[in-house]
């Protein structure tokens, strides 16, 4: 066996806790307590540690201790590995507690933020065992995990459809342009996006989807937008706007609940502002992953009614 194989087989979890523990506190005896062991304990786990690994961990002063050079790149693998511990325990948690089914489902921000909260409502009073993960990705992220079966269901906004999946109707949504009511394009009723690529744009933060989206067509244009603030949520696009701070694009749909006095959206001649939701899975995935099939009957149930915000 060579010297590098053997630190691995010498120390567990208990003394990585230990470690981090005593690091943080900057004292053994405080560290120590953390863990619910003596201090002479923990100063025995500890230098059992360091002769594993064969270098020093912390470097003892007067009145603490303090984390070497190796000892802080412990540290933050240490915590790293700690975290993805109690991720896993948190994770097998419902299955002790009663737990008949897992899915994991991929939406963009628009759907997030303003269907799926009520059809997952819906789906839970019916399934109560059963457990969603729900992340937030781009359209195109969404059909690539799902083909490759990072995950079990996509909410996608997508003109060209991945030819792996299929795809049933979610919801029809419209994407608008709030403007400041007192404003000169407040006396507008539609408008396009290139006749606003002049001005700031309040845009929601990197990395969600409808910000993503909105670069990539000024860009298509020829164009550059121009991102004065980024924000987290639609509610503060709207503040932003009415204070005159610049112009954003939001769908119709999560504007339900934000309060628009002093902001108009105008509809957008945009063709592309027709947003037409689908959800898109793997075939004959409902056949194989449990209560696949529950699910994709209830985000699909209100494909037939009246288009939300269609103008």
């Amino acid at each position: 066996m060579t010297k590098s194989s053997l630190p691995f087989t010498h120390y567990d979890l208990t003394d990585l806790r230990v470690f981090v523990a005593v690091a943080e506190e900057s004292s053994m005896s405080r560290g120590a307590e953390r863990c619910h062991m003596a201090p002479s304990t923990a100063s025995l786990r500890l230098k059992g540690l360091e002769s594993a690994l064969g270098t020093a961990l912390l470097q003892r002063l007067p009145r603490g201790v303090v984390p070497t050079a190796a000892g802080r790149l412990l540290l933050e693998h240490a915590r790293q590995c700690l975290a993805q511990l109690e991720q896993m325990h948190a994770d097998l948690a419902p299955y002790a507690q009663g737990l008949v089914g897992q899915l994991t489902l991929f939406a963009n921000h628009n759907a997030i933020s303003a269907h799926l909260p009520d059809d997952l409502a819906t789906f839970f009073t019916r399934h109560p065992g059963v457990r969603i993960t729900l992340k937030e990705r781009l359209s195109t992220d969404i059909t690539a995990a799902v083909a490759e079966g990072r995950a079990d269901l996509g909410v996608v906004a997508l003109d060209a459809p991945h030819p792996g999946l299929v795809y049933q109707p979610y919801r029809v949504d419209q994407l608008v342009m709030l403007v400041p009511k007192a404003g000169p394009l407040g006396r507008r009723k539609r408008m396009s996006f290139s006749d606003c690529l002049e001005m700031p744009f309040i845009c929601l933060q990197s990395g969600a989807a409808l910000h993503t989206f909105l670069l990539n067509q000024a860009a298509s244009l020829g164009k550059t937008l121009d991102v004065r603030v980024q924000v987290s949520g639609y509610r503060a696009i709207a503040r932003l706007v009415r204070s005159g701070a610049g112009v954003g694009v939001a769908p119709r749909s999560a504007l339900q609940a934000v309060d628009l006095e002093g902001v108009v959206a105008l509809a957008l001649n945009d063709a592309w502002a027709r947003r037409e939701l689908s959800v898109c899975a793997r075939p004959d995935a409902d056949k194989a992953v449990p209560y696949l099939r529950d699910l994709i009957a209830v985000l699909t149930s209100h494909a037939a009614e009246t288009e939300l915000g269609a103008v």
